[in-house]
């Protein structure tokens, strides 16, 4: 819906919906907490929500029509300094307003009086942001569990896998440390085989057909799992994760439950990039960390699970969220089916960010899941079309936004990737080296960025030349 003069068709103002955004969840958070006190490992257990199997969460945030797509408005959410052009939404990101006043509000309110107010809102305010993940992403928030980085989440899917001994996970040579250094540590434990295949020899060549078709060649009787990421963070290649799960069911058609292939994925440079829902993708589980395209708080992250997928999986670290979390320790080894969240690990956190994820899943719904992808992909187009018809510059990520989200690779022949990014920063635009064998210069446009600020970056290269 496109607005005029910061009013809604229904008359809310921009400003006074990003202002009061959250503070409903807050408040209800806090009546639902007030009605079962306590949190767990404080109070006797009847006193506890955890042990009367209560779930004491605040109602999901009502859906918010995407208010406006006047990027000039979007833009001057940030507290960026516009004086250097920010290419780098991929690594680290800052927050726009909404979720930077949630989180001043509940880190006063915490500095104020921390026990009270943690009492009130540790697990209505996490089971919020549970549902409004779920509801961002299409997923069931019963089966969505909340971690503190990619990171964390892939360790959590790997090292919480159930597989037998001599069974294999199958993944590729192009995926990142953290998705092999995870498969090897899990394969230490259970004695399960990791297998690498390469699907394509150059990723700007790749094709849908090519990668599908290795990757169930390679499939065996001995496969469990195919460990794959959305989108590559070296040469920005998005792999075809739909067509994979398509493909996927035609080899599990046959299988017993317990031997079927699950796809699990590092979802996360297609996490606030791409319009897409776990239904859409089809994958089993996928992780994501929060503070990077969402342009979340620092620290969050999130894993989404098909709820048939759980009973695959078993938590590995101890919850605080889960209703019955304390019951085996209290003599009833019993706890129930897995859930998302008896796979969210316990333990005080920085709640103040925990708690903001609302408002960041709440800022991508009023810009618009669509808009933000097709903004995304305008300006990362623009930027791939003009360094394609440099020849000074090697194009890494494909063309075709099949193939590609956010991200765009290249070289700079005779330049290190290092050696680029420099002279880069040199004219105020930050950019980044691939942190692999392999270094290529990135880029990385977001829907906050401007054609302005793509073909300064262009005008910027083409005067790169080599030496």
């Amino acid at each position: 819906m496109s607005v005029k003069g910061g009013k809604s068709a229904a008359g809310v103002s921009r400003r006074s919906l990003l202002a009061g955004a959250g503070l409903g969840l807050a408040a209800a958070g806090s009546a639902a907490a007030q009605e079962a006190p306590g949190m767990p490992g404080d109070g006797p257990p009847e006193s506890d929500p955890d042990f009367a199997g209560q779930d004491s969460a605040a109602p999901p945030p009502e859906p918010v029509a995407a208010l406006t797509q006047n990027w000039d408005w979007v833009r001057s959410q940030w507290a960026l300094d516009w004086s250097w052009v920010n290419l780098s939404a991929m690594l680290f990101a800052s927050n726009p307003r909404i979720v930077r006043n949630a989180i001043t509000r509940h880190r006063e309110a915490l500095d104020a009086n921390p026990v009270t107010y943690l009492e009130a809102n540790q697990r209505p305010l996490q089971n919020a942001a549970r549902r409004a993940a779920g509801q961002y992403f299409g997923a069931d928030p019963d089966a969505v569990a909340l971690t503190e980085s990619t990171t964390s989440g892939v360790g959590l899917i790997y090292n919480g896998l159930i597989i037998g001994y001599g069974e294999e996970i199958l993944t590729t040579t192009h995926d990142y440390y953290v998705t092999h250094e995870s498969l090897r540590l899990a394969a230490q434990r259970n004695g399960a085989t990791v297998r690498r295949i390469s699907l394509f020899d150059q990723a700007r060549e790749a094709s849908i057909p090519q990668i599908v078709g290795r990757l169930m060649g390679a499939i065996t009787e001995r496969t469990r799992v195919l460990a794959l990421t959305w989108v590559h963070s070296s040469t920005g290649l998005k792999m075809p994760i739909g067509a994979i799960a398509r493909a996927l069911r035609g080899v599990n058609a046959g299988r017993e439950p317990h031997r079927k292939v699950l796809l699990c994925v590092d979802g996360v440079h297609g996490f606030g990039v791409e319009d897409e829902t776990m239904e859409s993708l089809g994958c089993d589980v996928l992780a994501a960390g929060c503070h990077k395209w969402l342009f979340g708080p620092r620290g969050t992250g999130v894993v989404f699970f098909r709820p048939d997928a759980l009973s695959r999986f078993s938590p590995t670290i101890p919850s605080f969220l889960a209703p019955g979390a304390y019951s085996a320790w209290l003599g009833n080894y019993d706890p129930g089916p897995n859930t998302g969240a008896r796979m969210t690990p316990g333990g005080f956190k920085a709640f103040e960010h925990v708690w903001a994820l609302n408002e960041a899943f709440q800022f991508h719904n009023m810009v618009g899941k669509a808009a933000i992808a097709a903004r995304t992909r305008q300006l990362a187009s623009r930027l791939k079309l003009a360094l394609s018809q440099m020849p000074h510059i090697a194009l890494r990520t494909p063309i075709d936004p099949a193939l590609s989200a956010g991200i765009v690779s290249f070289d700079v022949p005779g330049l290190s990737a290092d050696g680029v990014v420099r002279r880069l920063r040199s004219a105020r635009i930050i950019g980044s080296a691939a942190p692999y064998l392999t270094r290529h210069v990135r880029l990385t446009p977001s829907f906050r960025n401007t054609e302005a600020d793509v073909d300064f970056a262009v005008q910027v290269l083409n005067d790169i030349r080599r030496g």
